[in-house]
């Protein structure tokens, strides 16, 4: 009997270990942040050592892309692994009192499909994706807990009258719309640190889609602030402020933008310092992919200025734009000995990659569609790296606006839904990567070739309706 304890033991202790072997995934988002706005990239005014360091320890990609330009539908194609033409969400669809419109109960997503693999899974930060109680809840699209705004209209305020844990909603005392009392941004990285913590013991995928930096322009007057504070010319900014006339939706007055902005992103850093550090007094970094991007492009709302940080790396465009400066995010991959020799690639790709390379390497079962590729030989150098045949985004706004990138080769439609008024242009980014001159009319045959690729890409969404009839 004691033989048979014995070996019982020593095979559920075995079983523990053998589970552990599976690395735990860290994927961080950050939201509105520009290409340009890290020291890895090029930023020469805010400072971010913590993600420069994981860069330079790392795999930098510098033709990334996010899903599209906007949070919810970039959301959709990042947990989903489809391209907007294929997503679920494809634009950002307000529901009241809050919310947005939610996943289908049909919609497989990337934490379920880490469930599958014994993984437990945590999301603290800005979901967008279906409220509470709805088909999209968090909590029902495959994650164990969920900690933060649920609502991404909610999310405009970092004071905000309250946060939902799982499906419990907690009010955040002294925060009413006239006065900031509980800083939520702190309040969430103190539960993801704390979900570490509880985990320890077991795989886990951690998603941290941080609200930093995203407008308005806010937060506390501590260390990060007055750093930056006189430091900058600036120009106050009049906006929606806290009190008797204040909307969730505004962004608030502030005196000093600049020098907020830099705080808001020099905080974030922090916070992604706070998670290696975590990792680290775990002993778990060893055993973990941290990935790092941005959910769109640099922001101009709430008195951002991406011209002067340069926000975007000379890239045309910003958030709502499919120029590059619009899509193309950063990407940071960190893992200490399992990440090739550190340095940078200039592999393409796009938010519906990272599915199928998180799935490949935690062993989970394969999604039932997705437009991805894994991107694990890139990471690894093991193995040869396929590639797309082409990317492709569509944007529900301003008209209606798609895109198609194909090697170096960039396709732009705009004013969609009013074919009277649709153009096209055409640029060969290895040359102009700013988009600064269209060759629709010398290079037609490139020309037709995305074209066809744009038609092909679209599957027409009763919710989400891009084309006018008869177009």
């Amino acid at each position: 009997m004691r033989f048979i304890f014995a070996s019982l033991c020593f095979l559920l202790s075995f079983s523990a270990s053998a589970q552990q072997k599976k690395p735990n995934i860290v994927l961080i988002v950050a939201d509105d942040l520009g290409i340009g706005d890290l020291g890895a990239y090029g930023q020469k005014f805010i400072q971010t050592p913590n993600i420069d360091r994981l860069a330079a320890q790392g795999l930098k990609f510098t033709q990334f892309y996010a899903g599209t330009s906007v949070c919810a539908p970039s959301r959709s194609a990042l947990m989903t692994g489809q391209h907007t033409g294929h997503t679920y969400v494809r634009g950002n669809k307000e529901i009241v009192p809050e919310g947005q419109e939610p996943l289908a109960d049909s919609v497989q997503t990337l934490a379920m499909l880490l469930k599958k693999a014994g993984y437990t899974t945590g999301a603290f930060g800005k979901w967008g994706l279906g409220m509470v109680g709805t088909s999209g809840d968090p909590n029902r699209k495959g994650f164990d807990e969920f900690f933060g705004y649920n609502c991404q209209r909610q999310s405009h305020r970092y004071y905000p009258t309250h946060l939902w844990h799982n499906d419990r909603k907690v009010v955040l005392e002294g925060n009413d719309l006239a006065h900031k009392v509980q800083y939520a941004p702190g309040l969430i990285q103190d539960k993801t640190l704390e979900f570490m913590e509880k985990n320890r013991d077991k795989p886990f995928f951690l998603f941290i889609p941080t609200v930093l930096p995203h407008a308005e322009l806010a937060g506390p007057e501590d260390e990060f602030y007055r750093k930056y504070e006189n430091r900058f010319e600036e120009t106050p900014h009049r906006g929606n402020d806290y009190g008797p006339q204040a909307t969730v939706p505004g962004y608030a007055s502030v005196s000093k933008p600049r020098a907020t902005y830099a705080a808001m992103v020099e905080r974030m850093d922090h916070y992604v310092g706070q998670v290696v550090q975590k990792l680290k007094e775990l002993n778990l970094l060893d055993n973990t992919l941290i990935i790092f991007t941005s959910d769109n492009g640099a922001h101009s709302e709430g008195g951002a200025d991406p011209a002067f940080f340069n926000s975007t790396a000379g890239l045309r465009g910003q958030k709502r734009d499919l120029y590059e400066g619009g899509v193309r995010v950063p990407l940071i991959a960190y893992w200490p000995g399992q990440i090739r020799q550190a340095g940078v690639t200039n592999h393409v790709a796009a938010f519906w990659d990272l599915l199928p390379t998180f799935t490949e390497l935690a062993g989970a079962p394969p999604a039932s569609y997705t437009d991805g590729l894994s991107l694990l030989p890139t990471l690894t150098g093991k193995g040869k790296q396929a590639r797309h045949k082409y990317l492709y985004w569509e944007f529900h706004e301003s008209g209606g606006r798609q895109a198609v990138r194909s090697g170096p080769w960039k396709l732009v439609k705009l004013q969609v839904k009013n074919p009277d008024k649709t153009t096209y242009e055409l640029f060969n980014l290895e040359t102009d990567p700013a988009e600064t001159q269209s060759l629709v009319n010398s290079k037609s045959s490139v020309y037709k070739k995305l074209r066809k690729y744009i038609d092909e890409a679209h599957i027409e969404s009763p919710i989400f309706p891009l084309y006018t009839m008869g177009n």
